[in-house]
């Protein structure tokens, strides 16, 4: 039977075996025992939904508006405008398309903007879906370098060090997974010099924008004078429903690079109309209704990290400025902290070259409730004293 090189290139690929820690964890899970998971960060697990009735009144009502099927290759009208108003209408509903999540949207962008062989700059620490989404895409990742010693900033001379004749795009996560880092102004003003230098695309990963932690406003690439922005967002993080499958491409810069972006992604996704209508029409009650909601998991969420910064107290790290995870610099080997820490305190969490951090760190997340949370982390500090 013939598959495909990149089917076997999947099945061959490094980590096709189960990972050490991996077995541990399923070693654990055979005799019975609890383990606190420190890796998922998934709200819903922990109470965090939105509201029920609400949303099967909303579903309910969309369900009216999607019983005849008239689909719109960028998304339904009403959905696109709801997202707009959202931004406060600084990118056109007619520049936003409707997309059925960022993962799917990350697709569409790798597609429209690089041929096999072509590459993407991604940070560094990165986050593992990177690497499948390329490879279906037939391009390669290049990395450029965030610096711990400066909260996580982006190092924006070896990211233009990094960028060659390959070179298609610039991806930027703010804030950031796993470091939690938020990108300041400055860094995007520096950022959209280089790609304006070097006419390149910046695709800009916000799904934890909702979730900062002592700041004002969130600075977004789409407000620089970059030449193309692809602002990247969805209703999993925001409104914690990842069930949805809701999620959308903004599309700015200069305007010729605007409409014949819009053109080439209006055909790619009318080939798939991958995005559930019933959904789309969901989507301007979801953000109407969906206010208090989002407004108490806020909190929640921000009393989740409270809790654990106060946990690792005693430990030297850069705190997050978003998101959900933190990332913790150790004195030990990260595998074998890892490792322990499962064996023995029945603690999951990841070690930092999970992510391509360099040297030993453990990446964990704080969503969790908060008792778990203040025992976890309190138990991962005392084992980091030397």
């Amino acid at each position: 039977m013939h598959f495909s090189t990149l089917t076997e290139a999947l099945v061959a690929r490094p980590g096709g075996a189960k990972n050490p820690l991996y077995r541990i964890h399923e070693n654990l899970q055979r005799d019975g025992s609890a383990v606190v998971d420190l890796v998922r960060g998934n709200v819903n697990e922990h109470g965090i939904v939105f509201p029920p009735d609400v949303l099967n009144e909303i579903l309910q009502d969309a369900a009216e508006s999607a019983r005849v099927y008239r689909p719109d290759s960028f998304g339904q009208p009403c959905a696109r405008e709801a997202i707009a108003r959202y931004y406060d209408s600084r990118i056109p509903s007619k520049h936003f398309i409707v997309t059925p999540g960022t993962s799917v949207s990350y697709w569409y962008c790798f597609k429209l903007l690089a041929d096999a062989g072509d590459e993407i700059l991604t940070p560094q620490p990165s986050y593992p879906l990177f690497d499948y989404i390329a490879r279906l895409s037939g391009v390669e990742l290049r990395h450029y370098r965030l610096r711990e010693d400066q909260e996580w900033a982006i190092d924006l001379d070896h990211l233009e060090n990094q960028i060659s004749t390959k070179t298609r795009a610039i991806v930027l996560i703010s804030p950031h997974n796993p470091t939690g880092a938020v990108t300041g102004e400055a860094e995007l003003r520096g950022l959209a010099e280089i790609a304006t230098r070097h006419q390149l695309p910046i695709i800009s990963d916000e799904v934890f924008s909702e979730f900062l932690f002592g700041l004002d406003s969130f600075p977004r690439p789409a407000a620089t004078k970059a030449p193309l922005v692809f602002t990247l967002n969805g209703f999993s993080k925001m409104y914690a429903l990842p069930g949805m499958k809701i999620g959308w491409i903004g599309v700015s810069g200069n305007d010729a690079l605007v409409d014949k972006t819009m053109s080439a992604l209006e055909l790619i996704s009318d080939t798939f109309l991958p995005v559930n209508e019933t959904a789309q029409f969901a989507v301007p009650q979801i953000f109407e209704r969906g206010r208090q909601f989002l407004s108490d998991y806020k909190r929640w969420i921000a009393a989740c990290r409270s809790t654990a910064l106060e946990a690792l107290k005693s430990c030297t790290f850069v705190a997050p400025r978003g998101g959900f995870y933190v990332t913790l610099p150790i004195p030990h080997d990260e595998e074998e902290e890892a490792a322990r820490l499962l064996r023995e305190s029945h603690i999951l969490a990841h070690p930092g070259y999970f992510y391509d951090i360099r040297p030993d760190h453990l990446v964990m997340t704080f969503i969790h409730e908060p008792e778990v949370i203040a025992k976890a982390f309190g138990e991962i500090a005392r084992a980091q004293k030397v």
